[in-house]
């Protein structure tokens, strides 16, 4: 199993993703996400989504994931900024929730998942990212 299906399986396994939105549809979006693809809402990885955020302004909170210390947390709004207002609706479409839902449960879940994928305060080789 990849790196991201581990970190997926640990942090949600069986547990719902609550909001209305139930773990595995939250599993397979961040699947879509960071599993290194650009299509069907995919980010370009984890390395693309840290992009991302820096991007919109938000690398501090992202170097928090990533580093030792303690997670900053996003708002939703800032998520739908730095990932785009149509990914954030592809996305919504695919996991059958609202877009309000999904944002809510990615604030929440996102920092917890790349904060698990780097846990030497680094990002990860991209070969052992894939799912």
């Amino acid at each position: 199993m990849s790196l991201l299906g581990d970190v997926l399986g640990g942090l949600m396994g069986g547990s719902s993703g609550g909001g209305g939105m139930g773990g595995s549809a939250l599993q397979n979006v961040l699947m879509n996400m960071l599993g290194g693809g650009n299509s069907g809402g995919g980010v370009g990885g984890l390395g693309g989504l840290i992009s991302m955020l820096r991007n919109a302004g938000h690398g501090d909170a992202a170097q928090s994931w990533i580093g030792t210390g303690t997670n900053q947390s996003i708002s939703p709004d800032q998520l739908r900024d730095a990932l785009g207002r149509d990914r954030v609706r592809d996305l919504a479409t695919q996991s059958g929730v609202d877009q309000g839902t999904l944002l809510e449960q990615l604030s929440l879940h996102l920092p917890k998942v790349v904060d698990g994928m780097t846990p030497n305060g680094r990002l990860p080789d991209e070969g052992t990212v894939s799912v």
